[in-house]
């Protein structure tokens, strides 16, 4: 049974993650889809059109047209050996350039601007189907309110608390926590430069504004480099998913659905003021905390006390309680030109926060193939996952219009840039000179995916863990 439970979970996995790369794909598709309906228009001679880069592992030839799938899973690219080649990627042209008709720059600027126009407008169909069909909001992207402020951090220093509402970071408002745009307190944070950061907050109607010392993680070689934080957390509703027998928490009487909302009297505002009471049990002299918990209409009082269980033996003090993974989202219609505009606006603060000099933010933080692989998979698994995968595919397209059409060899805009070139200069580089630039830019930039590939995988293996599943816990019996 436990056999056939855990082959139908890897199955499940596959699938999801097949379900992604199909979802990453037609984006790539898509894309030079564009190239390739622009090339026949213009009347430039295709020899081939690829998914993904390297030696085909899969090709078929139709009316002239090489198919193909690569092996390196990332990107794609339509052969057009009348304009600028990669031999290094694209491999060698049956007819070399020198010997085809010449094509016009302004023929060539089509057939480049094609690929960003149609993830352009294939962003712009998925957000009318998102304007129609609701876009998942988390709870944390509407208010920036903190939700814990852990002990000796930052801003426990600083003087901040559960509750503050933030309303600006260094003189710049904020309306959201950690959604990734340029009014949430998180991008603020690591995007901030100086010593100090200065956090403006509202407590009791009163506002304040305090100077917050940042701290970096430290981390491991093989570990992305750790941004700016403050040691603090968004909000989360303390709600009981279940309750272990025989525990401290079922002998004072909680129940799944309960929602703890204050220790000692003091309000709360995230889980984690519960776990942190439960975390400061493990001396011996530890003292009972005061539940306030409301039950439906209800609001009552509980004393409790952590405990060993008998099972692990090595395991802490614990409560006995398992918390709810609530639904934290709501859904939201935000119009098509909305969706287009914060998804451009977050490009181009990424861009910028990469290449300033006040920030710390590099290259090194960007995703890859991997990243969007695998952001597919958790959304693709999660309740109102389509709805999810909607929405980041509009920001994915957007992006790859946006990124595309960046004045740099191998990429669209290279392309527009050369001929543009060769507009003003009536004259069209060397087929061998362009092949040589084209194919360094190609080794370069495939070379810096694998770098980011790295980094997204490591990633990835850490969140889950790669851990097998937890023992369970057991409580002693009452005697």
């Amino acid at each position: 049974m436990g056999a056939n439970l855990f082959g139908m979970s890897i199955l499940k996995i596959v699938l999801v993650v097949f379900e992604a790369l199909l979802a990453l794909n037609l984006l790539i598709f898509v894309h030079e889809l564009g190239h390739f309906l622009a090339a026949r228009w213009r009347g430039l001679k295709v020899e081939r059109f690829a998914i993904w880069f390297g030696k085909p592992i899969w090709s078929k030839k139709i009316n002239g047209v090489e198919y193909a799938l690569g092996w390196i899973p990332a990107g794609g690219y339509v052969s057009l050996p009348q304009m600028a080649t990669m031999e290094v990627i694209e491999g060698k042209t049956d007819a070399a350039g020198e010997s085809l008709p010449n094509v016009s720059p302004l023929d060539k600027i089509l057939v480049a601007f094609a690929g960003p126009l149609f993830s352009f407008l294939l962003a712009v169909a998925f957000a009318l189907v998102v304007w129609q069909v609701g876009k998942p909001t988390n709870r944390v992207d509407q208010e920036p309110r903190i939700g814990w402020v852990i002990p000796g951090g930052p801003a426990a220093k600083a003087g901040l608390r559960p509750g503050d509402l933030i309303v600006a970071v260094d003189g710049h408002p904020v309306n959201s926590f950690g959604a990734q745009t340029e009014d949430s307190v998180i991008w603020r944070i690591i995007t901030s430069g100086g010593t100090n950061i200065a956090l403006t907050y509202v407590r009791h109607q009163e506002t304040n504004t305090v100077a917050v010392v940042p701290t970096k993680r430290k981390t491991k070689w093989y570990e992305r480099k750790a941004l700016r934080q403050i040691s603090i957390e968004s909000c989360t509703d303390a709600l009981i998913g279940s309750v272990l027998s025989n525990s401290p928490a079922a002998r004072a009487g909680l129940k799944p659905g309960d929602e703890i909302v204050a220790v000692n009297g003091e309000k709360i505002y995230s889980i984690s003021a519960v776990e942190q009471a439960k975390e400061s049990m493990t001396n011996r002299n530890a003292q009972p905390i005061t539940l306030t918990v409301r039950r439906g209409d209800d609001t009552f009082t509980s004393s409790l006390l952590a405990e060993r269980p008998i099972s692990p033996t090595n395991a802490p003090p614990m409560f006995g309680i398992a918390w709810l993974q609530k639904n934290e989202h709501q859904l939201t219609y935000p119009s098509p030109w909305e969706q287009i505009t914060v998804s451009a606006n977050q490009i181009f603060s990424t861009v910028g926060a990469i290449i300033s000099k006040h920030t710390e933010i590099g290259p090194q933080q960007l995703g890859g193939a991997v990243m969007i692989i695998r952001a597919y998979t958790i959304f693709l698994q999660s309740e109102d996952g389509w709805r999810w995968v909607l929405w980041f595919s509009v920001l994915l397209n957007v992006n790859l219009a946006l990124l595309n059409l960046l004045p740099l060899p191998v990429l669209d805009g290279g392309h527009i840039l050369l001929s543009v070139i060769e507009l003003v200069r009536r004259k069209a580089p060397s087929p061998k000179l362009l092949n040589v630039i084209q194919s360094t830019f190609a080794v370069l930039l495939i070379t810096f995916m694998l770098w980011i590939a790295f980094y997204d995988i490591g990633d990835w293996i850490r969140s889950g863990g790669g851990r097998g599943p937890a023992q369970p816990v057991v409580f002693a019996p009452p005697h």
